[in-house]
């Protein structure tokens, strides 16, 4: 061969390699091996969240699936970035657990219209396609939240919900709260401060709960976050005739009840058999099997020994 083209075909060999450079910047994918699927949270500063991403972790690599893993720290647009990326880097499946119920639809629609099977879990979305969520079941957690609080308040009281009202999972616990509390005509929800499930909101929500509502009796914390930053509040006021139950039963929210707060009961959460659950959910959709719409996981009460019976 001359020169001349041996100079042809190191000129053609370095533009294939261009082309293939370029076809990757514009986010079209190499071939993969296993099927890759992007996982947004809402959080992963939360026990709750951690122990879940663990059980996601270990049953993607029994299911032989690769995750992506990416949390928005409660902040819509980030999520809603996420979601985009996803949808360039064309994922094989979409698991979310979105940060607001509402803001993500028209992502999860996106993505939903470009193939790409879309999964929530612990958060629902209010639409765009959803093809399963799985979750703990909130309504009946709300209940039994709303039963102990009650029969640790002897039936009749003022109380508060430290609330999170753009969460689909946190709407269904008040739901079934205040559907249970219906029962308990002597019980009245008095306020429900939004605390964003932050320790340090639900903090500042307290202090001004204490000073507003002087005959307050109980807090239904949404989250162990929520009770646990009103325990704070509580004890630092020297305030031991408030009952607080929390939801999600972490291992220092049940630190807490074992040692005689104020913090009395924790509805408990299982995110290890969520975790678990929504992922073998993702990988028989991929393996071309039909899935339910909505799993429930069951959720029990911790310790307060017997929530109370209805009242009527």
């Amino acid at each position: 061969m001359t020169n001349r083209w041996r100079l042809v075909a190191r000129v053609c060999g370095l533009a294939l390699a261009a082309t293939v450079m370029l076809a990757c910047d514009r986010g079209v994918p190499a071939k993969r091996a296993r099927p890759l699927v992007g996982v947004t949270l809402l959080t992963e500063t939360h026990a709750f969240y951690k122990a879940m991403e663990d059980a996601f972790r270990a049953e993607a690599a029994v299911k032989n699936l690769d995750l992506a893993i990416v949390s928005c720290e409660m902040d819509p647009a980030k999520q809603a970035s996420q979601f985009e990326d996803f949808v360039t880097q064309k994922v094989d499946a979409i698991l979310a657990a979105p940060c607001d119920s509402d803001a993500v639809v028209p992502y999860v629609q996106a993505a939903t219209t470009a193939g790409i099977p879309v999964f929530t879990v612990d958060v629902a979305a209010h639409g765009g396609g959803v093809v399963s969520h799985i979750a703990s079941d909130n309504v009946e957690g709300g209940r039994l939240a709303a039963r102990t609080l009650a029969g640790l308040i002897g039936g009749t009281g003022d109380v508060i919900i430290i609330d999170h009202p753009e969460v689909s999972s946190v709407q269904d616990r008040v739901k079934g709260f205040e559907e249970a509390l219906t029962q308990f005509p002597g019980v009245k929800i008095v306020q429900r401060p939004s605390a964003s499930g932050q320790r340090a909101k639900a903090m500042a929500a307290m202090e001004d709960m204490l000073q507003a509502q002087r005959n307050l009796k109980g807090v239904f914390g949404i989250n162990d976050d929520s009770a646990l930053g009103a325990l704070s509040v509580l004890e630092a006021a020297r305030r031991t005739d408030i009952a607080i139950v929390g939801f999600d039963a972490t291992d220092e929210a049940q630190a807490a009840i074992r040692r005689g707060s104020a913090l009395k009961a924790d509805v408990m959460q299982h995110p290890d058999r969520i975790g678990q659950t929504a992922i073998d959910i993702v990988a028989r959709k991929l393996a071309g099997e039909s899935v339910p719409a909505v799993v429930a996981v069951p959720v029990s009460v911790v310790g307060a020994s017997t929530p109370a019976p209805s009242a009527r």
